[in-house]
């Protein structure tokens, strides 16, 4: 198959309406992270670049392009939780991506429930099916080729606690397929679910 390649440099621009590296490396599962800060005040908010890293221990991580509040309050507290944004939750999930002051309270923002957490004091939204707890083991600022830093961190947590409603374990097995995970696409306003549809299974070679 003969392919007719657009290409381009990304220091240079992609020449394009919208910037593909997003919907190329995608869908990418959504962390919503709640924090709480040093002074109780309470942060929810959504990260698109967010995803697991290890098995033993279990750490997963997301980036913060810019020092928002859910940056700060982990450097203050050294926790947060991560609670499955599925479909029922979408609206609600895009409540939560308003830039608004650190005093507001994006869980009363977008109608959501603060759940007090087992092992950890930032709480998980108790409408969310799925939740981990999680401690804050690095916060790295990334850096380019050029050995400079750019202005986002990565941020990387062991979970500590996993609380998953029973419905969606079939015979023992997390039911991916009809958790209704929602998932981010690469356009302005793309979004993606996974389903049963999607599912095939490939065993790996012994």
């Amino acid at each position: 198959m003969a392919f007719d390649f657009h290409t381009y440099e990304p220091r240079l621009g992609h020449g394009l309406t919208h910037d593909p590296f997003n919907a190329i490396v995608g869908p990418r599962p959504i962390g919503w992270i709640s924090t709480r800060s040093r002074e109780g005040g309470l942060n929810l908010a959504p990260y698109s670049f967010f995803n697991a890293f290890n098995y033993v221990p279990p750490i997963v991580g997301f980036a913060s392009i810019g020092r928002k509040d859910t940056l700060r309050n982990i450097e203050e507290t050294g926790e947060f939780a991560w609670s499955l944004a599925h479909r029922p939750l979408a609206e609600a999930m895009n409540q939560t991506c308003a830039a608004v002051p650190p005093e507001v309270d994006e869980f009363a923002l977008a109608g959501l429930t603060p759940a007090p957490s087992r092992l950890i004091s930032a709480p998980h939204v108790q409408e969310s099916p799925v939740h981990f707890e999680c401690r804050c083991t690095q916060i790295v600022q990334l850096q380019g080729i050029d050995g400079q830093t750019v202005p986002t961190w990565l941020v990387l947590g062991e979970v500590v606690a996993v609380a998953i409603d029973k419905a969606l374990l079939k015979d023992g097995v997390y039911d991916t397929a009809n958790a209704g995970h929602i998932l981010r696409g690469g356009g302005p306003a793309d979004y993606f679910t996974v389903g049963p549809e999607q599912l095939f299974r490939m065993h790996r070679p012994a």
